[in-house]
């Protein structure tokens, strides 16, 4: 299992993914970063939401040489949507080293960009149209590239772009490397690699089937701030007989452990930084039921084999699909029914979106659990309890006690005042968590309309850069 610290990256940017919550490379990292750093052309194919920007975002930060302040790393994508995402990506993990990255899009006025652009970003993401006008307006030069990267490739052909692609690697005067990515490599984009890359190495990631069973999905909307009191809610209404609980940090892991442990839940966390045999204890106390709540990191869980995990809980929604279907896959096993639950920020839709997309699954929305219905779950958690000591035959030495104490109250009440004590009352102990950057991913769907327009270009009263990617759509559709 490959980590980040084989890659011969830099400790700035390991750092910077570490502040990321990234532990373990996805596939698609694994194999493009070694290659990419070398300086090597390649073409990557793989589906979205797998991790491709950090797969170009780490040695495009690598190779930006932060004494010559000009613009030496380019990534084209296909909306504006992406452009912004991209930036944010890649500021992310150039944060620590110093390396800044501006989006260029359409839609955006343009003299804001210029006089973004006299900041001197080290690295520009753009769409085709606005950056080819800024290219005329000599307003941004090509000259001290050093890496292109063309991301979601066949989107772009199929939105009309590659003239532009074809007319903006033309302008690229220094050496440099390229690489682009793609889900599907069409005749088109491979006439284009063959075109403007130099014996590309080719990375491959096969499509993964994926498919859960046996697991009921919800998620919850909610805002970052006030999902740990909706955690505590849904474990009091759900009262699940093993629940793991995922956080995407290390430190996550560690505040939520902290917090649930005020709040009176027996929990207990693993993950990277947690000694073999610490994790290996807090394993075998969770699968004997000693604590109810496990707290794990994706890799900290990565070939957990635990039989009677009822509930899965993901604080933070994962980074891609396959994390996703391997966390929730903890449950709903050996032919048992599970329930997995995902609290989703409103920033992070869109990759819930991707996660349904890639695994073919409904995930069904569910409201934020209310007072009422926290204190009705803990009074049938206790009405469930005294119905297990009944069926055990364990309450026979009480039964005494129980029929002189009917001689002076009646029964009703004297369940009443059993049951109240019995039901465990919301604890509103404040607790707070370090903040976790949302993740956004780009929309996998580019077939709403307006959303393309809006994306594509701009409105319609913009800067050429609108009509020209209008023309170049045209003409696709004309031929």
């Amino acid at each position: 299992m490959s980590n980040f610290n084989d890659f011969n990256i830099s400790k700035e940017v390991l750092q910077a993914l570490s502040n990321m919550g990234f532990e373990e490379p996805s596939p698609i990292q694994a194999e493009a970063i070694p290659i990419a750093i070398t300086g090597r052309d390649m073409l990557g194919q793989a589906q979205t939401g797998t991790g491709k920007t950090t797969a170009f975002g780490v040695p495009i930060i690598e190779h930006v040489d932060l004494s010559i302040n000009t613009i030496q790393g380019l990534v084209l994508a296909p909306t504006r949507e992406l452009a912004v995402q991209v930036a944010e990506e890649l500021n992310r993990i150039g944060q620590v080293k110093g390396v800044r990255t501006l989006p260029i899009y359409g839609g955006q006025d343009i003299n804001r960009q210029i006089k973004a652009l006299k900041n001197k970003p080290h690295i520009i993401a753009a769409t085709p149209g606005r950056l080819l006008d800024h290219i005329k307006r000599k307003t941004i030069r090509l000259n001290q590239i050093k890496m292109v990267v063309l991301d979601e490739a066949d989107e772009m052909l199929n939105m009309g772009f590659i003239e532009d692609i074809e007319m903006i690697l033309s302008e690229i005067s220094s050496d440099h490397q390229t690489m682009l990515f793609s889900a599907t490599m069409p005749k088109r984009i491979q006439t284009l690699s063959e075109k403007f890359m130099d014996n590309p190495a080719l990375v491959k990631i096969k499509a993964k089937e994926l498919t859960v069973k046996n697991i009921e999905q919800h998620y919850i909307e909610v805002q970052e701030k006030k999902k740990f009191d909706v955690l505590c809610n849904l474990l009091d209404i759900q009262d699940p007989e093993l629940a793991i609980v995922f956080g995407r940090t290390k430190k996550r892991v560690d505040e939520l452990v902290e917090g649930l442990i005020k709040r009176g839940y027996s929990a207990e966390g693993i993950h990277g930084d947690i000694p073999q045999a610490k994790r290996d204890q807090v394993i075998r106390r969770f699968k004997e039921q000693t604590i109810e709540v496990m707290v794990a990191t994706d890799v900290a869980a990565r070939g957990l084999d635990i039989s009677g995990v009822s509930h899965v809980y993901n604080f933070d929604i994962p980074q891609d699909p396959e994390s996703y279907v391997h966390r929730i896959g903890r449950t709903g096993r050996a032919g048992k029914k599970g329930l997995a639950v995902s609290f989703v920020t409103p920033r992070e839709t869109s990759q819930l979106k991707t996660i349904e997309n890639v695994t073919k699954t409904k995930i069904t929305r569910k409201p934020i659990p209310s007072y009422d219905d926290v204190v009705a779950g803990n009074q049938q958690a206790a009405i469930d309890r005294l119905m297990e000591v009944i069926e055990k035959g364990d309450h026979l030495q009480q039964k005494q006690v129980a029929e002189n104490l009917l001689d002076e109250v009646d029964s009703v009440t004297i369940v009443a005042a059993a049951l109240r004590l019995l039901t465990k009352q919301p604890d509103a102990t404040p607790i707070v968590l370090s903040e976790v950057t949302p993740i956004r991913v780009k929309r996998e769907s580019f077939n709403n309309k307006r959303s393309n327009r809006d994306n594509r270009g701009g409105n319609r009263n913009n800067t050429r850069s609108g009509s020209r990617e209008r023309d170049s759509r045209r003409r696709n559709r004309a031929r």
